[in-house]
């Protein structure tokens, strides 16, 4: 929270090994500068609302469909805070290395039953 307004990272992690928040960024599109400034902006918080003195400065990584890393290149030129950008690739099936390994969507749902009381 910064004034009255809230924010939100996609996903927020701990790096016990090198001590440090991890933030991630999903986006469904294309890399664009906007989204640098966005992360620049969540780690500047992170640092000065969330990290612990002993901890070490937080990085931020970028997922997107696709990137240009010209425009990534001239995007991050100025930012002092860690962040990478990283493309990803969608898949129709699961890897067969993975199969068996990960719940059913049907497993999950019986978890989630168990855990949350009945009318939620």
């Amino acid at each position: 929270m910064l004034g009255q307004k809230e924010y939100f990272i996609d996903l927020l992690f701990y790096h016990r090994f090198i001590k440090a928040l991890v933030a991630f960024e999903l986006k469904v599109g294309p890399f664009k500068p906007e989204h640098a400034g966005q992360m620049d902006f969540y780690l500047n918080l992170l640092n000065e609302k969330e990290r612990a003195p002993d901890d070490r400065p937080s990085i931020g990584i970028i997922l997107c469909a696709e990137k240009d890393n010209l425009e990534v290149e001239f995007a991050l030129k100025s930012k002092t805070n860690p962040i990478g950008v990283a493309q990803y690739q969608l898949q129709a099936e699961l890897p067969p290395e993975l199969k068996g390994k990960l719940p059913t969507a049907k497993q999950l749902m019986s978890i989630v039953r168990t855990i949350l009381p009945a009318g939620q």
